[in-house]
């Protein structure tokens, strides 16, 4: 069974999403049960693929490797493979659709198609985080994209339609110019190793050595692609309106997962393939990431809208795993994916919570609110555990996560003689917490509004409960047991800190 694992666990989605598709008329109101029935399927196998993943053997396993196209200039494989850092994402993503999928059992506008869309947005983002071939990867990448464009579209705010297609532009010119640099590493790895015919397979081309001239040039390349879809300052722009407008399943995704496909690339390609690179891009990759983290908590607290509050501090957090990544360390590199496992957990919360009060109270206007824990005691207490997550309260898994960028970035400081700078990572912690706070208590605490009618305002449904709760669950087991995720990432960072001379 383990010999198509992962095959198993990229297609199932996919044929959920056909079968919901087509479960119109009578059959309408099935198409929740075949979302959560092959949204839990490939949780169940992801489990089993973290249950029989072995630690101690370095590179990729679960191998499945097949030829897709043969020419005499063309050899196309069908690849897949995890490692370590794959995996934890693999776990996320299985985890956080099923748990959509529960969270939208209500969903009662055109629900096959809004089902199909998840699902079949399931099998992209699967494919990204295990496709071990560039061609692969980069048919996925844009597989995840259509999906989410029609949920925007579809099933979004006021504006959906200008927020849809400024996503899509932004994401697809990214992607493009992504492109570009996979076939500069392709074509040039076939001129210096003198293939006959044309590789795509991460295997291939990441023992390839590049001159440093093209490594610098192409890094820019594909650090642009990924860092728009992260996204960092001064690409961010699409990511506030995707997520004011999008339906709450789709915020969900969008930050939990769909964010991660940047930083994850530039962790895979860009540090594997383009050592050389990373080092000459280290400096303006730290500028970046600082700037996106204070930035992003400056722009939270001027904002009234709870929902794009919420956007904003993903561009903040996101940031921090930027910050990670380029100390080029084993410490930074593992934490910034051990943050990117983390706010997938978290950010899951907090536009759980705030889908919940736009639709229950019909505003998400924080000067309009105001003593929902009276009306609301589950969904203010959700809010208030998200809250304390995010602004990284120990014990649970963002402390672990930011406390180690912090700690990686300032050894970082120390070598290279500007150790104070890690003063603007620990301001952006205390800006964090006063967005954070000041939300909570403009919302939940104090008087009941009188501004909006909340005399029949209901709390969580089971569904959204069930959901909130297990996500807590896990945001609490990960805080404590770290290990559970970190044993997995940190083989990963320690091998590519080895690559680029930075341990």
């Amino acid at each position: 069974m383990t010999d198509y694992l992962l095959s198993m666990i990229l297609f199932t989605p996919l044929v959920g999403a056909v079968i919901a598709l087509f479960m119109a008329g009578d059959k309408l109101k099935y198409a929740r049960w075949v979302a959560l029935v092959f949204s839990a399927i490939p949780l169940g196998l992801s489990l089993l693929l973290v249950a029989t993943f072995d630690n101690n053997i370095l590179g990729y396993q679960f191998l499945e490797q097949y030829t897709w196209i043969e020419t005499s200039l063309l050899h196309m494989q069908y690849m897949l493979g995890v490692d370590g850092l794959s995996l934890i994402m693999v776990l996320l993503t299985t985890i956080l659709v099923f748990l959509v999928v529960l969270f939208s059992w209500e969903e009662k506008e055109r629900p096959n198609f809004f089902f199909a869309l998840i699902l079949g947005m399931q099998t992209g983002l699967l494919g990204v985080f295990m496709a071990i071939d560039y061609f692969m990867f980069f048919i996925f990448w844009e597989v995840a994209l259509i999906p989410m464009y029609f949920l925007i579209n579809l099933w979004g705010g006021p504006r959906r339609h200008y927020a849809a297609i400024k996503f899509f532009i932004y994401t697809h010119v990214a992607s493009l110019v992504m492109l570009i640099g996979i076939f500069a590493l392709a074509f040039q790895a076939a001129s210096i190793e003198g293939w006959s015919q044309l590789s795509f397979a991460f295997t291939d081309i990441s023992g390839v050595a590049f001159s440093s001239g093209f490594q610098v040039l192409v890094f820019g390349l594909l650090f642009f692609g990924f860092a728009v879809k992260m996204p960092v300052v001064p690409f961010h722009t699409w990511l506030p309106d995707a997520h004011v407008e999008a339906p709450t399943a789709g915020s969900v995704l969008l930050a939990g997962v769909m964010l991660k496909m940047g930083s994850y690339g530039i962790i895979r390609i860009c540090l594997d393939v383009l050592p050389e690179g990373a080092v000459a891009w280290q400096i303006p990759m730290i500028i970046i990431a600082l700037v996106a983290i204070v930035y992003g908590a400056l722009a939270c607290i001027a904002q009234r809208d709870l929902k794009k509050m919420v956007a904003f501090s993903s561009i903040s957090h996101m940031g921090m795993v930027l910050l990670g990544i380029a100390t080029l360390s084993d410490i930074g590199i593992a934490a910034g994916a051990f943050q990117m496992f983390a706010h997938g957990l978290i950010t899951a919360v907090l536009f759980m919570v705030c889908g919940i009060v736009g639709h229950n109270v019909g505003t998400r206007q924080i000067p309009l609110l105001g003593g929902l824990a009276e009306k609301m005691p589950n969904y203010a207490a959700f809010m208030m555990f998200g809250f304390m997550a995010s602004l990284g309260l120990p014990g649970l898994v963002g402390f672990v996560a930011e406390f180690n960028i912090l700690a990686a970035f300032y050894n970082w400081g120390l070598a290279e003689g500007v150790a104070w700078v890690i003063v603007i990572g620990l301001a952006s912690l205390l800006l964090t917490a006063g967005y954070y706070l000041w939300a909570m208590q403009r919302s939940i605490f104090g008087p009941v509004t009188d501004k909006v009618d909340v005399s029949k305002v209901h709390d969580v449904s089971v569904y959204e409960g069930v959901s909130l709760a297990v996500l807590c669950g896990l945001i609490a087991l990960f805080g404590i047991f770290p290990a559970l995720a970190w044993d997995f990432v940190f083989p990963v960072a320690s091998g590519l800190a080895a690559v680029l001379g930075v341990i």
